[in-house]
């Protein structure tokens, strides 16, 4: 195998999936925080094709990592050594594979090494986007009201020492203060996290952080700064280092950090930018006026349905998401809510069928070769549930509706807060947004935790007498045995 950096590339055999345009030409036109597999695998490759078509040089990547962690050094270490280069690998559902090595990220900061020189580069006249992955949880959000959390200790933190950022608003603020005084033209923020409106979210919480620093520059911010609502979509599992020998021995590549992905990706964006944008268009990204429609169909059902997928899964002790949807009743499951459930109260996007939709959704859970691991699924249910199920949910108590699906879901949500799957297997629940005031509490009566005011249980009073009684009948019969029980009737 060849090792993945910038002088192997002469080296490879001929065939590989390599990029065409000339690397040593690129600059980078975006700055992108937090470089995670997903950006990796959808951004970056989309703006990577981009740079094959159209040769415009001056939209490379500048990629920042923001965490201080083992993961996040690990990262920086091999970037360095691979020259911010790594491979993609594409699975469609046919089982055939594409492996391709991205050049569009043309340079890589750790931001706790140099805090400063990421603030300048974040400043440079060259940089137009920032764009960032954060995840949900990521967004500082009050539970229930959605407000930026001024009075987190971490926001406090970086508002008592504004020059020396941590998060992604603290240096996107930062950042928009030094373009103000040296009169350089904004640049335009785009989210491309999983949440309905992430670019009114995102700009809420700009304006909200700038606003406890200094009134002018947020009244500044408000007036030059565009933040465009977009919705990503492409399924990108974690690599586990058992995944990466095999990807290597195929693709003939020694990558430290390869990515997997399927086939499938798709981009909308709301075509808002203050400061120019990309030609994105040319491969296949939707520039739109409104985004809603499309991010609403996304995260109601395709996010939706992996969290009622992921639960039952989980404590069925299945592995992976194509281990779930093959189960029968799992995939009924699945079948039937996006059907009956979700797509009801939906308006379709402009070109799109719902009930086409529906079909591809199931069918890429079951793509053979995409290894997607429950756990990062159920991950971060606190932040996920509140977002993917409650509007549903509380639309279809609204309507005096049929939620006993829904209410199985969340009756899984808390069985697997305990930790222990039916057979009796311990494992940690990751819920990283959980106060910790709750998190004991979580393990004996969650219903009490303050994620479940983001649904309505009590317009109608037996809604939570039967989470109960779903809770109870999982813990006597097991989940698959109740799930059968519920779709028998």
């Amino acid at each position: 195998m060849i090792p993945l950096n910038q002088r192997a590339l002469t080296a490879l055999p001929a065939g590989k999936n390599l990029f065409s345009y000339d690397r040593s030409q690129v600059r980078a036109g975006i700055v992108h925080l937090s470089v995670g597999n997903f950006h990796r695998a959808h951004q970056a490759w989309y703006v990577d094709q981009l740079l094959n078509h159209s040769g415009n040089t001056h939209w490379g990547i500048c990629g920042v990592g923001l965490l201080d962690d083992e993961n996040e050094c690990l990262k920086r270490d091999v970037f360095a050594a691979q020259d911010n280069l790594y491979t993609l690998t594409r699975y469609k559902n046919d089982g055939s594979e594409t492996h391709q090595i991205i050049g569009s990220i043309v340079s890589y900061l750790f931001a706790p090494d140099d805090r400063r020189a990421v603030l300048e580069r974040m400043a440079a006249p060259e940089i137009r986007i920032v764009s960032m992955t954060i995840t949900e949880g990521g967004y500082n959000q009050e539970p229930g009201t959605g407000r930026y959390r001024l009075d987190h200790p971490a926001t406090q933190a970086e508002l008592a020492d504004p020059d020396h950022p941590h998060s992604a608003f603290g240096f996107i603020v930062a950042a928009l203060k030094l373009r103000r005084a040296r009169g350089i033209a904004p640049f335009t923020v785009l989210s491309c996290d999983n949440l309905r409106h992430n670019g009114r979210i995102t700009h809420q919480a700009v304006v909200a952080h700038a606003e406890a620093l200094d009134p002018e520059l947020a009244a500044w911010i408000e007036e030059n700064v565009t933040f465009p609502n977009a919705m990503v979509d492409r399924i990108t599992p974690a690599v586990l280092k058992e995944d990466a020998l095999p990807i290597d021995e195929a693709s003939g590549i020694q990558d430290a950090l390869p990515v997997i992905s399927e086939d499938f990706a798709q981009w909308v964006i709301e075509d808002r930018f203050v400061n120019g944008r990309p030609y994105l268009e040319e491969v296949g990204v939707q520039f739109v006026e409104d985004v809603g429609p499309y991010e609403l169909m996304k995260v109601r059902m395709l996010n939706a349905a992996h969290s009622v997928l992921a639960y039952p899964g989980q404590l069925a002790g299945f592995n992976d998401v194509r281990d779930a949807i093959t189960n029968p009743s799992i995939r009924e499951l699945v079948d039937i809510f996006l059907r009956r459930d979700v797509a009801p109260t939906l308006p379709a996007p402009k070109g799109m069928d719902l009930d086409i939709y529906r079909a591809t959704i199931i069918k890429r859970f079951s793509n053979p070769h995409i290894i997607d691991r429950l756990p990062r699924i159920t991950g971060d249910g606190w932040s996920k549930l509140a977002t993917f199920l409650a509007p549903t949910f509380n639309h279809v108590v609204e309507e005096d509706g049929d939620v006993t699906r829904m209410v199985f879901v969340l009756a899984c949500f808390t069985r697997y807060l305990r930790g222990v799957t039916d057979d009796g297997q311990e494992f940690e629940p990751f819920e990283p947004q959980m106060p910790d005031a709750e998190r004991e509490a979580s393990r004996h009566d969650a219903l009490s935790l303050s994620v479940f005011q983001h649904f309505n249980l009590h317009q109608r009073p037996p809604i939570m007498s039967e989470i109960r009684r779903w809770e109870e009948r999982i813990e006597r019969h097991g989940t698959l045995k109740a799930l059968e029980r519920l779709l028998d009737g």
